[in-house]
């Protein structure tokens, strides 16, 4: 194995990275107010009631054209390829996660290298990170699916590689609003049981499960099944602190059971299930779901379980809730953006991290369909928050075509109706375009390292 670089030279091959760009924040988003329908009248025997008027019929997807979704579909791919590479700021911040991947792909390293990708509903359907995860997987090796929370903890959560499913006595904590005592462990959400006999399922594929927990004061036992195979039993009692067991397994599909033993409490975080080697891409979503609810978790068990998993990549895409919450402006959504980064980075130091922002959203203004305005500004303060915290940033709505672009992607079959959400093909399309963003700069800082090292190799000789 070669020793690593001097840090001089890893200065140098950051530098290469460089990209400042200027940016302008607009003002906040006022949403108006809904108009309040008035009670209906008396009923009058003698009031003639006249005829509804016809309302003309509203334009929906059905009944766009052949050619229409043609020529929209045409301009996203036209905005997609004119885009590349343009919206991606201070890549430099990658150097940790792409000299990782390197390690792995020349054999120096079989460390699986770990990607956290946390995040609103675009996040939690795992249609995005799904396919950033084939992507990864696909060029560097499978290493697992990683960390996934337990169970089934919310309507329209979803994980492609690792699908779980519970029994009805689990009650859901944290979430979107993560109101209670913030232990929720690495994904914002715990389930708690309270009787015996109720279990949490996953199958995932792996030669390693560990299943992260709360220890607590009178904390119940529970079981764990491999198949219909009962691998161990162990108590969840004890002093209140961050729990997990794990165990090695053969490697191969899986099918895990853990199962409640009594009645006493049982507060489950999420199971982990790796390989050796390879990428994990970790979808940690919330639907409806801001960044600042990651600074309600309680940070030193947050922390315990970053620096457990060890990410070489934290991903943070947050910002379409905000930019119609009324209870942030420019200034403190910035300030509690540059908060969490700082967060992450003392937890994390080791790890590159990468701010995604909002695409571009539409709502209905007293009937009529215009952009989010808040998104403006969210955009520049989360450029401005990871510029100043060396986090690299990608402009989600630049590259999807600039601002009101997302009725194109509707038209294209690529947006959903309510102009927020992308249907599986449009999360494709960004997922495609952020990884041959990101690949794009590692083969430059692959390239920039190899000579970095036969210049050093030359000096030596």
């Amino acid at each position: 194995m070669r020793a690593p670089l001097p840090i001089l030279a890893f200065t140098a091959i950051c530098a290469l990275f460089r990209l400042a760009v200027p940016f302008q924040a607009a003002p906040a988003a006022q949403i108006a107010p809904a108009v309040r329908k008035k009670p209906p009248a008396p009923n009058k025997p003698e009031a003639r009631k006249k005829p509804a008027a016809k309302k003309k019929p509203r334009r929906t997807t059905a009944q766009v054209t052949a050619a229409m979704r043609a020529a929209a579909l045409n301009k996203v791919i036209r905005n997609l390829v004119a885009s590349a590479n343009l919206t991606l700021r201070q890549p430099g911040a990658f150097a940790p996660v792409f000299e990782q991947l390197l390690r792995l792909t020349s054999g120096q390293s079989h460390d699986p290298v770990h990607i956290l990708h946390f995040g609103d509903s675009h996040t939690a359907a795992d249609q995005w990170t799904g396919g950033l995860r084939d992507l990864f997987q696909q060029r560097f090796g499978d290493g697992g699916s990683g960390f996934s929370v337990a169970g089934h903890p919310f309507a329209g959560y979803r994980r492609f590689d690792a699908r779980s499913s519970a029994t009805a006595g689990w009650q859901s904590e944290g979430l979107r609003k993560a109101d209670g005592d913030g232990y929720y462990g690495l994904g914002g959400i715990s389930i708690v049981a309270w009787s015996a006999g109720q279990s949490v399922a996953v199958d995932a594929d792996c030669d390693r499960i560990e299943i992260d927990y709360l220890q607590q004061p009178g904390g119940g036992g529970v079981e764990l099944y491999d198949g219909d195979q009962p691998l161990q039993q162990f108590s969840t009692d004890g002093d209140l602190a961050p729990a997990f067991v794990t165990y090695e397994i053969p490697a191969g599909p899986h099918h895990f059971v853990l199962r409640t033993l009594e009645a006493r409490p049982v507060r489950l975080f999420g199971w982990v299930a790796d390989r050796d080697g390879g990428v994990t891409y970790e979808a940690l979503g919330i639907n409806g779901a801001e960044a600042a609810v990651m600074l309600r978790w309680n940070q030193d068990m947050l922390a315990t379980y970053l620096q457990r998993r060890n990410p070489a990549l934290i991903v943070l895409a947050y910002g379409a809730n905000e930019a119609s919450d009324s209870a942030w402006d420019p200034a403190s959504y910035q300030a509690m953006y540059s908060s969490l980064l700082e967060k992450l980075r003392a937890a994390a130091p080791a790890a590159s991290i990468l701010a995604i922002g909002p695409g571009d959203r539409w709502a209905r203004y007293r009937g009529v369909w215009k952009p989010v305005p808040g998104i403006d500004w969210v955009i520049a303060a989360q450029r401005a928050a990871c510029k100043a915290n060396g986090c690299a940033f990608w402009d989600t709505r630049e590259r999807m075509g600039g601002k009101g672009s997302m009725p194109q992607w509707v038209v294209a079959g690529l947006g959903q109706v309510d102009r927020v959400h992308f249907t599986d093909a449009g999360y494709h399309r960004l997922a495609t375009a952020l990884f041959e963003d990101l690949m794009s700069q590692y083969d430059v800082y692959q390239k920039a390292r190899t000579e970095s090292e036969k210049e050093g190799n030359g000096r030596i000789k």
